[in-house]
């Protein structure tokens, strides 16, 4: 019994530590300058124009993106989800 309990809180705190880095600002950032680099080297690859600015926007939108899902996710726990 007490075997099981120790588990159960060995799962949950690993699962509050995904939930954790899910939501980090350390990973928007990463997947942000990684998404940034990938579509620079894809650019220049292809030779397309301007490919250090030209790739701010996908990263951009991307870290705009996980920035407004909180608020989505809110007003869809409160009015649809039921």
């Amino acid at each position: 019994m007490i075997k099981e309990i120790e588990k159960i809180k060995e799962r949950n705190e690993r699962v509050e530590i995904d939930k954790s880095w899910e939501v980090s600002k350390t990973r928007r950032i990463l997947i942000g300058g990684f998404t940034y680099f990938v579509v620079v080297g894809w650019m220049m690859l292809t030779n397309l124009p301007d490919p250090w600015i030209n790739s701010a926007v996908p990263a951009g939108a991307f870290i705009l993106s996980t920035l407004t899902l909180p608020f989505i996710k809110k007003f869809w726990v409160k009015n649809i989800r039921r």
